[in-house]
């Protein structure tokens, strides 16, 4: 049993909306003499039951659609349930969907107040605060200007202002941070590690896996309006990864392997409210043990392919050093990149390229370069070559994407043969010992050398 003090307690919730199909059904059913039904039930929010103990940061993820936003509303008292409860242990300080909770008439002073107002605040401490609000915010003149004349990142910046001015026990963030630029979304983050380190708890909703992991102790997955698993943000990350680029016959599967899972440790401590994967290492029986080296679903489904001009590429994969397909790395291994290239037209100075990009398409490496040993660099219609592109895994856990091109000289000069974006994918698996940050791997463990004569390491 877990002794820890409950911050947010969420049990068996439910959120139904009615969906009619016209306007006059609404009306039909209101006044309907034998209470005849003309709406569908939409099921935003399905028993949904957790607990978040204070100090904790909790991500949540889950694919659009899935019921997290409707969650934190409930969270915040913004909607109301069907059925269940939600027990809040402190002051919530929100952010969520842009602009909730603005008037777009009122200018950004205006709204300071009254945004400040909804979450609890006097006139006097608004009127304590309000520096250090629009110091935060910065953004100069525009703070007696109607907020329907703000940019996007102009509302975050004083949404987020306000949110934070309360010195909130509980904070609540639905996305709204990746609207803003970079030097903002430090300084929010900033604030949000000091939270953390006041002790603070914090329900947060991204699709950035990256901040997931980095940012919170634990994550939630949701699909369909249903909370499938709570677990470490790793894991969590990785289920939902999958999910993504799968279809829907494996979801499916997937989901039903999960929840096999969950029932089983439910079975030692049926009080628990949490479908919480434990233990989830190497050695535990796991029913959701991906093949070590090739994931079917990591199918990309934003590929660009450009017209043929005179080339065409076919079956771009990864092999590994045994001559195995594979789309799952390991770090410190040696693979090949590869794709097959039939020509259609005579073809000089051909230029073959590939690149990796991460999933928000930074450009990690690339290369553009000739055939070696190929007299004048000449290629005759006809031919057909695969092109290997030796490299070491050195980037850390994640999803990863890469293009294919080839460049050429032909009579109307130095132009793209064939060209295509995000035409594969693969995942880096979790080390057992994640020396290394960020997205690439190049820095060894430390080396230590002691000048105390008396230790020895």
């Amino acid at each position: 049993m877990n002794h820890k003090e409950i911050a947010i307690s969420v049990d068996q919730l439910h959120k139904t909306y009615k969906l009619f199909n016209r306007s006059i059904d609404r009306i039909k059913e209101t006044f309907s003499p034998f209470g005849c039904t003309y709406h569908t039930p939409f099921h935003a929010i399905s028993n949904i039951s957790f607990d978040i103990y204070r100090g904790e940061t909790v991500g949540i993820v889950g694919r659009n659609g899935c019921g997290k936003s409707t969650l934190l509303q409930l969270v915040c008292g913004i909607l109301q349930p069907t059925s269940g409860t939600v027990k809040i242990n402190g002051r919530v300080s929100a952010l969520l969907e842009l602009g909730a909770g603005f008037n777009p008439e009122f200018t950004g002073r205006q709204n300071v107040y009254l945004n400040g107002s909804i979450l609890g605040l006097t006139n006097k401490q608004i009127d304590d605060h309000l520096d250090d609000i629009l110091a935060f915010a910065d953004i100069g003149s525009f703070i007696d200007q109607p907020v329907k004349s703000y940019s996007s990142g102009m509302y975050v910046r004083l949404a987020f202002a306000v949110a934070i001015s309360i010195k909130p026990d509980i904070l609540v963030v639905d996305e709204a941070l990746s609207v803003g630029d970079e030097a903002f979304q430090r300084k929010c983050f900033a604030h949000i590690n000091q939270i953390q380190e006041n002790g603070g708890t914090i329900l947060f909703v991204s699709h950035s896996a990256t901040t997931i992991i980095e940012l919170c102790n634990r994550a939630l997955l949701f699909d369909k309006g249903e909370m499938l698993l709570a677990g470490s943000p790793k894991q969590i990350v990785s289920r939902y990864q999958k999910m993504l680029y799968a279809s829907p016959a494996m979801i499916e599967e997937m989901k039903k392997k999960w929840l096999e899972r969950v029932d089983r440790f439910q079975m030692n401590d049926p009080g628990s409210k949490q479908l919480f994967l434990q233990n989830d290492t190497e050695n535990s029986e796991d029913p959701l043990q991906e093949d070590e080296n090739f994931d079917p679903g990591l199918i990309p489904v934003s590929t660009v392919i450009y017209e043929s001009n005179g080339a065409k590429i076919t079956n771009p994969h990864i092999r590994n050093e045994q001559g195995q397909s594979v789309n799952i790395l390991k770090g410190g291994q040696q693979y090949f990149y590869q794709y097959t290239v039939n020509f259609e037209r005579n073809a000089s100075n051909v230029l073959f390229g590939m690149m990796i990009k991460t999933m928000k398409g930074f450009e990690i490496t690339g290369c553009s370069a000739p055939i070696t040993g190929l007299p004048n660099n000449l290629i005759q219609n006809g031919t057909v070559l695969t092109v290997r592109f030796p490299f070491t895994c050195s980037l850390n856990p994640g999803i990863y994407f890469l293009n294919a091109g080839i460049i050429a000289e032909i009579d109307e000069g130095v132009t793209f043969l064939d060209r295509r974006l995000d035409v594969a994918m693969f995942r880096v698996r979790d080390k057992k010992l994640p020396f290394s940050t960020a997205v690439v791997d190049l820095v060894s463990p430390p080396q230590v050398v002691t000048h105390d004569s008396a230790v020895s390491l």
